[in-house]
């Protein structure tokens, strides 16, 4: 299995997972549909959560397998790696990282890296 392979299955497991949260928050709080805006709700977090996820997974999932099809080079697997890490790293800030109407490390540096390999894994399919 190659690093882009793996990535793209662990982001599989993250947005599924992330699913599987909200369904779980939802009854947890008896919360069948809809969520309170708050900054601190727990099925907001979990939705935030999974819906950034799933705005930005598919289209990393797309290029990593597009980049293991086509014998990607050594610095293009990190990218992906670190691709992979930055959503994690948003993840855990956004369900664990304080309110969400403050700034954290942890989403900073999710969203940071995220848009960053993001634009050099697309500029690299380019060139």
């Amino acid at each position: 299995m190659t690093i882009a392979t793996t990535c793209t299955a662990l982001l599989g497991l993250l947005l599924f997972g992330l699913g599987l949260n909200v369904s779980i928050a939802r009854r947890r709080h008896a919360k069948g549909i809809g969520h309170d805006t708050g900054p601190t709700d727990p099925i907001h977090r979990a939705v935030r959560a999974h819906g950034n996820t799933a705005e930005y997974a598919p289209f990393f999932a797309a290029m990593f397998l597009w980049y293991a099809a086509h014998g990607a080079p050594a610095w293009i697997n990190t990218v992906i790696v670190i691709a992979t890490a930055a959503r994690f790293l948003i993840v855990a800030g956004l369900l664990w990282g304080g309110p969400l109407n403050r700034a954290n490390p942890l989403r900073f540096a999710g969203a940071f890296f995220t848009y960053f390999c993001g634009l050099v894994l697309a500029a690299a399919l380019v060139v």
